[in-house]
């Protein structure tokens, strides 16, 4: 079993992190208007719906918030072994015409983003696209950039960051986990 390396993120600052993005959002969008949050699949959902609980809590707003399965946009389907586990897709509005704020835990490669950015095209044509991350680790393969990083961690491809969220894992931290290779 992989041994965690380093905590690099408690539950209160995971929470001042967000709540300093939901600020940057607000500031950068001049308020919440047509603003729309998507939280990809899984552990994104999550912290979208953290960040539509502060934006009711600091600017008394409702940001319509919904979640965004990625899985049959991948391009790696055909090299995985198992069977892929398709997730729900729900959006609660229309998303033509509106500041769509994609929400994940961890930007790595740029793949996952890349495959939701096919999919919210399938969908509808935003008038922008953000991108906010918990954890920015590097190791990019695609021009892909956010544009709200809650921390950015250097890691080596032989590392893992784990971002575990009390409504799946019943806690709320960020750690670095060395994969056993075999």
């Amino acid at each position: 079993m992989p041994q965690e390396k380093a905590l690099v993120m408690t539950q209160q600052d995971m929470f001042r992190i967000l709540k300093r993005i939901a600020i940057e959002i607000v500031e950068r969008n001049k308020g919440l208007d047509d603003v729309v949050l998507l939280g990809i699949q899984r552990r994104g959902v999550y912290l979208a719906n953290r960040l539509k609980d502060l934006f009711r809590d600091i600017e008394e707003v409702k940001v319509p918030t919904g979640e965004l399965d990625i899985t049959l946009y991948r391009d790696d389907i055909p090299t995985l072994l198992e069977q892929p586990v398709v997730h729900s897709t729900s959006i609660p509005v229309d998303i033509a015409g509106k500041k769509l704020i994609l929400v994940d835990d961890v930007l790595y490669t740029g793949r996952t983003i890349r495959a939701a950015l096919d999919a919210l095209m399938d969908l509808g044509r935003p008038a922008n696209v953000q991108l906010v991350i918990l954890v920015d680790r590097g190791h990019r393969e695609l021009p892909i950039q956010a544009d709200y990083v809650g921390k950015n961690i250097p890691t080596s491809r032989s590392e893992m960051v784990e971002v575990r969220v009390t409504e799946l894992d019943g806690e709320d931290k960020v750690v670095i986990i060395e994969r056993n290779e075999v």
